[in-house]
């Protein structure tokens, strides 16, 4: 019969099998195996050093690209838009680099007419409906031109081809929108939150300046994304466009541009207008649209013609 001194006696017995296991255990890793692992430690850490250095170096040359490209900007942009009229049209997704856009501008000395700055609500397909009767009341009290809009139920396209009417120059021998009937539209769509003006628009412009973004990532993106291309497309068949972009990947609007064989003929893209280098490409983008009424894919994505266009001298 076993008792509880048995017990005791098989307990001890484990309990120093184990403490024995330690000790051999502990000795062994002190010994080779320690010394591994204490150099592949030593490895990694040496790794670890090397590729934050490598990003301090790569960040570093990054700043000094962008120190480079604003010189250059001082350089090569004073005088290229003199007395040419451009409208600047920003994205919700392009709001961020507006202002770099808007000095280079600026620094070419383009007579900017005013900033519109489309809202979420502009693009969100939950208000299509509302868009459409927006355009129809919104033009009816003025004399602005309303036989070309589109006719399809794409509220986004017909309000952005009203906006692009009364924004833009018109076709030669036809009759301009006033000032009046400019200012009434756009209060229309301001009114009802679709859209926001930065300052008074009191004349028409001949080419207009898309500051956009990445595509959209929520459960309406691929609608959304569309209602982005129909506003380009819209004011493309009105006047001069340059898309100043961030990427060229995923279905944004710079994809879309290049990927469509008509548009990448009319409408010059930018990839990195998010950076000093693309915002000064924009510009000069602008410059070629104005000067040579051609339309170039320019930045860094792989499919960009150039960096930037060659202007003739």
């Amino acid at each position: 019969m076993i008792n509880f001194r048995y017990h005791v006696v098989s307990l001890t017995a484990v309990f120093l099998a184990l403490a024995i296991g330690l000790v051999v255990g502990t000795a062994a890793l002190n010994g080779p195996v320690a010394d591994s692992l204490k150099e592949h430690v030593d490895a990694l850490s040496k790794a670890n050093q090397q590729m934050r250095q490598t990003v301090q170096s790569m960040e570093r040359e990054l700043e000094l690209e962008e120190e480079f490209a604003a010189e250059m900007a001082q350089i090569t942009l004073p005088g290229k838009l003199t007395g040419k009229r451009v409208l600047v049209l920003t994205t919700p997704t392009g709001r961020d680099h507006a202002e770099g856009v808007i000095k280079m501008l600026q620094l070419a000395g383009a007579d900017l007419t005013g900033r519109i700055d489309l809202q979420d609500k502009f693009i969100n397909p939950e208000n299509n409906n509302n868009l459409l009767e927006l355009a129809v009341t919104a033009a009816r009290p003025t004399g602005a031109p309303t036989a070309n809009l589109p006719g399809n139920g794409h509220g986004v396209e017909t309000s952005s081809a009203l906006l692009a009417t009364v924004l833009l120059d018109q076709p030669a021998g036809s009759e301009p929108v006033t000032e009046a009937d400019r200012r009434a539209v756009l209060a229309a769509y301001s009114n009802a939150s679709y859209l926001s003006a930065a300052d008074r628009i009191t004349t028409a412009a001949e080419a207009v300046v898309v500051v956009s973004g990445l595509p959209y990532v929520d459960k309406d993106s691929a609608k959304k994304d569309e209602s982005v291309v129909k506003i380009a497309e819209q004011f493309d068949r009105t006047g001069g466009i340059v898309v100043a972009g961030n990427g060229s990947a995923n279905g944004n609007l710079v994809a879309f541009v290049r990927g469509d064989a008509v548009l990448a003929q009319t409408i010059s893209t930018i990839d990195n207008a998010n950076t000093v280098q693309g915002q000064l490409v924009t510009t000069l983008a602008l410059v070629q649209q104005l000067t040579e009424r051609k339309a170039g894919q320019y930045g860094v994505g792989d499919n960009a013609a150039s960096l930037l266009p060659k202007l003739p001298q």
